[in-house]
């Protein structure tokens, strides 16, 4: 081996590919908890996915199992001062789910309950006490739930927060740093990136959102992981219209105004595009029926005008549960990812894993990758697979 491919070599305890908001998370606590760690990812740190969601801290739309890893996740973001180091505009607020219809009443009231039996404080209000919190809403609001912890981040600030925290604590962080393959050796794990760099490893964390299902197959293993491409519109600026994060319990609406002035609209309405390509391309009807229903539920929003579309990528597995932990038959490896509506728990859930790493007890329960792998097709040879056992 040459002196250049040498000094080419990194060694490191733990390699993170995906610097999304969990694989940020769990190098920074493996760094701080005394392992050297690389970080690896295609593009910036929090750029993909985590930098262009819209950054609702809600538990309305959290699945009921996941409630109390959100509640802990978004008092971490809350207090991101403390132990990110730098505030990411994590803001706490009010959060209203509204139900126009009957068949969103009675939707609204069964989800109310499930999420309350799992800890969270959301409770039903009358129309009179919604309007009272949010004197915006449209008179045609028939039920509501209300919940006092909701809030939002200001996602395109996290890769910044982040990157300073990773390299304060000794990470190293390979940004633009495609990985080309992975190969497993008897001590860990070889990995290839960006046509010359080496980095080798003794434990592996796949991190990548969306594109799981591809870094998965690197090391054989076959998760099928669906790609949502949600569409989100940001407003010019405006007087203030709402102090609340609202919702529409069918969860295809998503509001929030910044300090700023300008207003957040989601909601989960799809766009063109997919994990290869990533988002290609709004859809106007779309986009139509999502500034309607924004307007509906608060009907001030007519008088500004949308300033930017934008796409971000979300991802799904088959239970739509997220899968954390170990994974089964390789040794050392890892895998977070794919939590529906994730981002409130990022951080704690990104923990979770650092500890069980670490060889600590993690607080809460992780997520059994297993569970989801399917076996190889019968006869089919596997020629997707780089990694190869090599002693």
């Amino acid at each position: 081996m040459s002196e250049a491919q040498q000094s080419s070599i990194v060694d490191v305890d733990v390699a993170v590919i995906g610097a999304g908001a969990m694989g940020a998370t769990v190098a920074l606590h493996l760094a701080r908890g005394g392992m050297t760690v690389a970080l690896i990812d295609r593009g910036d740190v929090c750029r993909e996915a985590s930098g262009v969601n819209a950054g609702t801290l809600t538990l309305h739309m959290t699945r009921a199992a996941l409630i109390p890893y959100a509640m802990r996740g978004r008092q971490l973001w809350i207090d991101a001062p403390e132990w990110l180091g730098s505030d990411v505009g994590a803001r706490s607020a009010p959060g209203l789910s509204l139900a126009f219809t009957p068949a969103e009443q009675d939707m609204l009231e069964k989800r109310a309950a499930a999420r309350s039996a799992m800890g969270a404080p959301i409770r039903l209000v009358t129309p009179a006490e919604a309007r009272q919190i949010e004197p915006g809403l449209n008179e045609g609001v028939i039920a509501a739930a209300y919940c006092e912890l909701d809030g939002h981040v200001t996602a395109y600030l996290t890769g910044r927060a982040y990157r300073q925290a990773l390299l304060a604590a000794g990470v190293s962080v390979m940004e633009h740093s495609p990985v080309d393959a992975i190969h497993r050796h008897e001590a860990g794990f070889d990995i290839l990136v960006g046509g010359c760099r080496r980095i080798s490893a003794k434990r592996l964390v796949l991190a990548g959102g969306v594109w799981l299902e591809t870094m998965l197959a690197w090391i054989g293993l076959r998760v099928p992981v669906k790609c949502l491409v949600n569409q989100l519109i940001v407003t010019e600026r405006m007087r203030p219209v709402m102090r609340s994060v609202v919702g529409i319990a069918n969860g295809l609406l998503s509001l929030k105004q910044f300090e700023n002035g300008s207003v957040l609209i989601g909601g989960g309405w799809q766009g063109i595009g997919d994990p290869q390509r990533g988002g290609v391309e709004a859809n106007p009807d779309n986009l139509v029926g999502n500034v309607r229903l924004a307007r509906h539920a608060i009907p001030a929003l007519a008088e500004t005008r949308i300033l930017r579309i934008w796409l971000g990528l979300e991802s799904e597995t088959a239970d739509a549960m997220p899968m954390i932990g170990p994974l089964p038959g390789i040794d050392d490896a890892y895998v977070i990812g794919c939590v529906h509506s994730g981002y409130t728990s990022a951080p704690y859930m990104g923990l979770l894993l650092a500890e069980r790493i670490l060889g600590r007890e993690p607080e809460m329960p992780l997520f059994d990758p297993a569970r989801l792998i399917l076996p190889d097709p019968v006869g089919q040879p596997d020629i997707t697979n780089p990694l190869e056992k090599t002693a």
